[in-house]
């Protein structure tokens, strides 16, 4: 996962917890198991405490907590490139900026063109028109098509785990109402923006690059890791194994993501209640499994 994914997902982790949960172990946990690190608590005991020492003191401030945690990046990140003083002006800005609003234009023009004809029936030059920039200007920024491609899937992807994230956030801390507040913000996402999901859910599919680069591969684990650690969030007390939970988060994702494949291809057909509704089915059967038999798993 980029860094930048990273520091992302462990905000609205943090957010969560500081809402819904006040064991700090259990916390460094769930946000471990975000991050794709060990589940072994004890291996790395050291971070632990760093950690612990970071929740305690933004306690009683969970706001304080979440700006902490979207600025906290690995050092790799921090750094930006220098702005250059000697850098010839023009309209204002400098030869990077100008370079990064052509490139954030190209990214603009990528989502508008391939969510609504497809990446396999858009050119380069479609994108450079779509931007109003001439062609030399996108090979300022890209290689070829697909590391445009990628770069937009992975933009679209931060945005919608955001939501489904910020969604479980403000819900109560019922297990129910949580996962009908997940479940509601990544189907409304996907409504709401067709574009993206075309991109996310249809084309990305068949996009070799993505597929050579692990990039789906790395997608995929992403959102495990965030149904594991809600999974964490509504029963941490949970009487099952990480491997076990980690198996069952990854056919929950599956099985979302392909009722919400068939939803986008249809065109949205089906109304929003019944693609809900078959979502929660799964969600609602674990949880009330796992609350069967937690009591009795236990030693």
């Amino acid at each position: 996962m980029h860094s930048a994914q990273r520091g992302i997902s462990c905000l609205y982790l943090c957010s969560l917890v500081s809402a819904h949960c006040f064991n700090i172990g259990l916390t460094i946990h769930i946000v471990n198991i975000i991050l794709g690190r060990s589940v072994a608590l004890a291996d790395e005991a050291d971070e632990h405490r760093c950690s612990a020492d970071l929740l305690i003191r933004y306690d009683d401030d969970p706001f304080q907590l979440k700006m902490m945690m979207m600025t906290e990046q690995p050092a790799a990140e921090e750094k930006q490139p220098a702005k250059n003083s000697k850098e010839r002006q023009f309209k204002g800005l400098s030869l990077t900026e100008r370079k990064q609003l052509r490139r954030e234009k190209l990214i603009e023009a990528g989502i508008e063109a391939y969510g609504t004809h497809g990446f396999f029936s858009v050119t380069v030059k479609d994108i450079c028109n779509e931007a109003k920039l001439t062609e030399r200007y996108f090979y300022e920024s890209f290689k070829k098509s697909e590391n445009l491609f990628q770069t937009i899937f992975l933009k679209l992807i931060d945005e919608l785990q955001q939501n489904v994230m910020q969604a479980i956030m403000q819900a109560s801390s019922d297990p129910k109402k949580m996962i009908e507040a997940g479940l509601t913000a990544l189907l409304t996402t996907l409504k709401d923006n067709p574009q993206m999901a075309r991109i996310i859910y249809i084309d990305a599919m068949l996009v070799q690059e993505l597929h050579n680069q692990a990039t789906i591969h790395e997608t995929m684990s992403r959102f495990d890791r965030m149904i594991h650690a809600f999974v964490m969030l509504m029963m941490p007390n949970i009487g099952r194994s990480e491997r076990e939970i980690s198996l069952v988060a990854t056919g929950l994702n599956g099985y979302v993501t392909q009722i919400a494949i068939r939803w986008v291809m249809s065109g949205f057909k089906q109304s929003m209640d019944e693609i809900l509704s078959s979502c929660s089915i799964v969600f609602l059967s674990l949880l009330q499994t796992f609350s069967q038999h937690e009591p009795s798993v236990k030693k």
